[in-house]
């Protein structure tokens, strides 16, 4: 049941293949976090972006990857570089240079609810 959002500058929206990243990483996260469920994703391709690049061209990938509470610092640090290699292995893929890539694994706030239908 892990939810994802992943944010990236829009011009890779042309380049990047969405699609086959995020059924890789719904596999990775579910595997890697012992989660039971399927993922649910949020894509939010983004128009402005101000970066560290001189040329402003870059670009940027950002996954924000929200657990169940309970799993230990090292599991989600891992999760966060196995994700960051996925995310770099497609962008390199897909002939992107020079894009600034992160990943935060969070837990979900304990307030937080799941229907699983309109009620």
């Amino acid at each position: 049941m892990p939810h994802l959002t992943l944010d990236h500058s829009s011009h890779l929206a042309g380049v990047l293949d969405v699609g086959v990243l995020l059924k890789e990483l719904h596999r990775l996260v579910i595997e890697e976090s012992g989660s039971a469920g399927v993922c649910k994703t949020l894509v939010r391709p983004a128009e402005t972006y101000v970066g560290d690049s001189p040329s402003g061209d870059a670009g940027f990938v950002h996954l924000e990857v929200g657990l169940m509470p309970g799993r230990p610092e090292e599991q989600k640090a891992l999760l966060s570089e196995s994700a960051m290699a996925l995310i770099d292995r497609h962008l390199r893929a897909a002939g992107v240079r020079g894009s600034t890539v992160s990943v935060e694994v969070r837990e979900l706030a304990g307030s937080y609810r799941l229907s699983s239908g309109v009620r």
